[in-house]
């Protein structure tokens, strides 16, 4: 059985539907009972679990050979002790179920334990599962593509992609669903040890590329524009941010642009398939069906 955390969410979900596509065992863990539903109707069995809950993690995880684990974005509070909590609680969890394989969703530059914004908690999160079963993989991810779903909007409506990236600077991206199939991957393989994968798209991307397939998806310009960072923070506040976590994630953007948000020397590099515009006509689709 193949536990997966997170499946609501963008990362846990393509895992979910990947290791499902290839017709192994899976079991979702959720929040709310009613969040599983849908996965029930796709033939996956479900457990509810507070992620900081040691007990009902180490409940859903009972029985299992293999467990995809992330650390769910923060909502509010300081994201790097929370960190330490999560850290913590996964790893006596998955102590107690004697796991033989454990994927972790980490991200790109979380060898470093400062400097890269929310980042360091995944590198937080590394280290508190480091060692805790005989197969444990780092899934260092790039930037999200999917999360340019979060201004899609006035690509459609105004033509404009507001960025917080410098538009011409190309960093590893990758699109949730090559990460649903590298993970499933790495589920579903025998191998042991411990090993980091630093996950990207076919090529690295930057936002005046991701405009450019917004515009070849909608059929009309779309211009990148940078946000000077003096105003970030009051936009993400204004759209219901916490502080702390604004000033985490704006860390992030500091630590991709100063370079320090990249791969490290010496680790495995897979690259995932699916083109930037595929991607990004299924984010245009999501806005259009919610509409």
């Amino acid at each position: 059985m193949n536990v997966v955390f997170g499946a609501n969410g963008r990362a846990g979900g393509e895992t979910a539907r990947a290791l499902i596509e290839r017709g192994a065992p899976v079991k979702v863990v959720v929040r709310r009972p009613e969040q599983g539903e849908r996965w029930r109707a796709k033939g996956a069995h479900v457990a509810v679990a507070d992620l900081y809950d040691t007990d009902q993690v180490a409940r859903a995880l009972q029985g299992a050979t293999a467990a995809f684990l992330l650390s769910p974005p923060p909502l509010a509070g300081d994201p790097f002790s929370q960190a330490t909590q999560l850290g913590e609680a996964l790893a006596e969890a998955v102590g107690r179920a004697e796991l033989a394989r454990v994927v972790v969703l980490s991200s790109v530059g979380a060898q470093h334990d400062a400097g890269t914004g929310v980042i360091a908690t995944l590198h937080t999160l590394e280290k508190a599962l480091a060692g805790t079963a005989p197969a444990i993989a780092f899934l260092r991810c790039g930037y999200f593509v999917e999360t340019w779903s979060e201004v899609a909007e006035a690509a459609i409506s105004e033509g404009v992609l507001p960025s917080f990236l410098d538009v011409d600077q190309r960093i590893p991206m990758v699109s949730t669903m090559d990460i649903g199939v590298a993970a499933a991957r790495l589920l579903t393989e025998e191998w042991q040890g411990e090993r980091i994968v630093e996950l990207s798209g076919p090529r690295d991307w930057s936002a005046r590329d991701v405009a450019t397939a917004f515009a070849n998806v909608l059929g009309h310009p779309v211009e990148p524009v940078l946000i000077p960072p003096g105003q970030r923070h009051g936009i993400l506040t204004d759209e219901g941010v916490a502080p702390e976590v604004a000033s985490a994630l704006l860390g992030m953007y500091d630590g991709l642009a100063s370079g320090r948000v990249t791969r490290e020397q010496g680790t495995a590099n897979w690259r995932g398939s699916t083109p930037l515009q595929t991607a990004v006509k299924r984010i245009v689709a999501a806005v259009h069906a919610a509409a």
